[in-house]
């Protein structure tokens, strides 16, 4: 489909009440077909939260070069790992695209310009998660990349672009980890709480204490935050989706709330609910 058609789509989705915002600790991408405590949460918030129109997911798995949108009718199911069971590999997601949302998205921005990819499709820190949450794959799903090159303040600034959104029956979720160093993994105590490193829990504490306090500051500044943030955050394509999280929180009265607050494998792994953010946070 051209640019210009794509224009021609209706560029204004209704006006809906406010959808809350997730941020979803994707963790192993066998959380797509495995039964664990994690999932059966996600289960339960699907069931839980407002039925979305759409879904637009910043996932730490799409990195590029500029800011892109999935904008294809029917996005693949992208299987971007290896080493795992044939049955992970069988799994498909297949919901529908939303050119229309991609290009109200594309519009909202101003801060940069915002490609337009007929390329990608969900990758699995999009459908390993958006699966338990809406197993029948009925409601249109685009994914936003995350510019690589560029700090945490500059993907804090865009968030705030497209928070409108939430007033547009999208539910936006950030897919990724907050404490995520697979170089330091403990393979041997991979049950949930069974183990965290020392500088996993004060990262972890940390972190949770800057969230429920609308500390996003420091938060954006998590280079700056001393050993334990520079351990948990070695690199920060699975930190940037939070980032995305918080900034659409559009008011301090919003409700935040935290689940999956567990340990695995030496670190932390939880989500936020923000209306609600759920490391699983929500933001309300």
């Amino acid at each position: 489909m051209s640019l210009q058609n794509l224009k021609n789509i209706t560029s204004s989705l209704s006006n809906t009440p406010k959808m809350p915002v997730l941020f979803l600790g994707h963790g192993s991408p066998m959380n797509a077909i495995e039964e664990n405590e994690f999932v059966a949460s996600f289960r339960k918030l699907g069931q839980e939260l407002p039925k979305p129109n759409a879904i637009l997911c910043i996932s730490a798995h799409w990195e590029t070069k500029g800011t892109f949108v999935t904008a294809m009718q029917h996005p693949p199911t992208i299987h971007d790992f290896g080493g795992f069971p044939k049955a992970l590999f069988d799994v498909q997601y297949p919901a529908p695209g939303s050119p229309e949302l991609a290009v109200e998205t594309k519009n909202l921005v101003t801060q940069t310009e915002v490609g337009l990819d007929d390329k990608w499709g969900l990758d699995h820190g999009a459908w390993s998660v958006i699966k338990h949450l809406y197993p029948n794959a009925d409601i249109p799903v685009i994914q936003m990349s995350i510019d690589y090159s560029k700090p945490a303040q500059y993907h804090y600034d865009l968030a705030k672009e497209i928070q409108q959104l939430r007033h547009k029956g999208v539910l936006i979720v950030g897919s990724g980890n907050m404490v995520h160093n697979l170089r330091r993994i403990v393979w041997d105590k991979m049950n949930a709480g069974s183990y965290g490193f020392d500088w996993a829990i004060e990262a972890n504490e940390k972190m949770k204490d800057f969230i429920l306090n609308n500390n996003h500051k420091d938060l954006i500044n998590f280079n700056k935050q001393g050993t334990a943030f520079n351990l948990s955050i070695p690199t920060p394509e699975h930190y940037m989706p939070l980032i995305y999280t918080l900034a659409l929180k559009d008011n301090k009265n919003e409700e935040i709330s935290i689940f999956n607050d567990q340990y695995v494998g030496g670190f932390s792994f939880y989500d936020l609910h923000q209306n609600s953010i759920k490391q699983n946070s929500i933001i309300r």
